[in-house]
């Protein structure tokens, strides 16, 4: 228990230090979040809204939903699409700082960096990543994991934060590829597994304690851990604990959209509305590009061509030629993320633009609407549907 206690008083002191830093107990840092979605109800989302704005006075919380009783500032919506429409244009205008949301599509190339509560010592730990795709190489998705998880524990005022990767498909190679950054320049702190033979490749054991700052791993791999650490105390349905499923993080990313579940209750909703907040006010965008330079100036596009060079499933042939690109605004699911490129090039051999992406709920193919029904009778007739 005294463990605990001391790591959560450090951890919230370097909180409160950043926030000194950055001034941000001076100017209140703008959080949207939208409402519509929980299985839980609106109400849910309205309670954890106003949890936020007590815990937290240094952010004003913006809710996006229906008309709904809360003495919180109110923007009106009708739907769940008009809710991130509305969301979109005010991250991208100024009038927020970022944001809180259900059911979000994030590009390829763009996951989210989680933040949970481990039961072993109450520490907090990074989940490096919990949804969407950083890359459909498995091994090089993980390598930039890594810098993103770094990137956001730097925002958030770690300032040498810790790196462990998870003992799952990949996890040497990831290893591997990351000493070659560090000999090239690239500082990366790497735990120790608190078992007796150590390493940086943690086990279970690293993942309940909460031994590095940043826990490496794929997103789906992270998928799942966030929602064992946020619902293992209240039998599933209902994510008591922790922060959500965090930040959209990607090079050249453009905002800070931080993701919740829908099965999440309103204390998950207030953290992930706190953790929002200081990845806006440790200017995360800033950190994630700082990163990606210094990782870029190590050779890091060298090391990812070295492994894609090796990949056994390298395509052959001659190049598809893409059709000339228009909105894209339907999606197709239900593919494996292994096969999306395929599917995608499948597409184009159609002469159908398409593009990839990554929902909630798995990857998807986007394409125009009036050409929704053919792509899904190509795809059903090359078997990736």
């Amino acid at each position: 228990m005294e463990d605990k206690v001391k790591s959560y008083v450090k951890e919230t002191l370097e909180e409160i230090a950043l926030a000194l830093e950055t001034g941000s107990f001076s100017k209140r840092t703008r959080v949207g979040v939208t409402t519509l979605g929980s299985e839980h109800g609106e109400m849910e989302i309205i309670r954890g809204a106003e949890l936020a704005s007590k815990r937290n006075r240094h952010i004003e919380v913006v809710v996006i939903g229906h008309n709904v009783a809360t003495d919180l500032e109110l923007i009106k919506v009708a739907s769940e699409d008009e809710a991130h429409e509305v969301m979109d244009r005010m991250l991208l205008n100024g009038t927020l700082d970022a944001a809180v949301t259900m059911h979000y599509n994030f590009p390829i190339g763009v996951s989210t960096v989680g933040r949970a509560i481990t039961p072993g010592k109450g520490s907090k730990m990074f989940v490096a990543n919990t949804t969407g795709t950083t890359d459909t190489n498995r091994v090089v998705s993980m390598i930039k994991n890594t810098i993103s998880g770094i990137a956001v524990a730097k925002a958030c005022g770690i300032k040498r934060p810790t790196v462990g990767i998870l003992n799952i498909e990949g996890a040497r190679q990831v290893e591997k590829a990351l000493r070659k950054l560090e000999l090239n320049g690239y500082d990366v702190d790497f735990a120790e597994s608190a078992r007796s033979d150590g390493g940086t490749i943690m086990r279970g054991n690293d993942l309940l304690l909460g031994v590095p700052n940043v826990m490496t791993m794929d997103s789906l791999t992270g998928n799942v851990m966030m929602k064992i650490f946020g619902a293992y105390g209240s039998g599933g349905n209902y994510e008591s604990i922790g922060y959500g499923y965090g930040p959209g993080v990607g090079e050249n990313y453009d905002r800070i959209v931080c993701i919740i579940s829908r099965a999440s209750g309103a204390n998950v909703i207030a953290g992930a509305i706190g953790y929002a907040g200081l990845c806006a006010y440790g200017n995360l965008l800033e950190k994630v590009d700082d990163e990606f330079d210094k990782a870029n100036i190590a050779d890091l596009k060298k090391i990812i061509q070295e492994i894609e060079s090796k990949d056994n499933n390298e395509k052959s042939g001659d190049k598809v030629e893409i059709p000339p690109s228009k909105p894209t605004p339907a999606d197709i699911s239900g593919i494996d993320i292994l096969e999306l490129d395929d599917a995608v090039s499948s597409l184009w051999k159609e002469q159908i633009y398409a593009t990839s992406g990554m929902g909630c709920t798995g990857p998807i193919v986007m394409v125009a609407n009036e050409d929704l029904d053919k792509a899904k009778e190509v795809l059903k007739d090359k078997g990736y549907i």
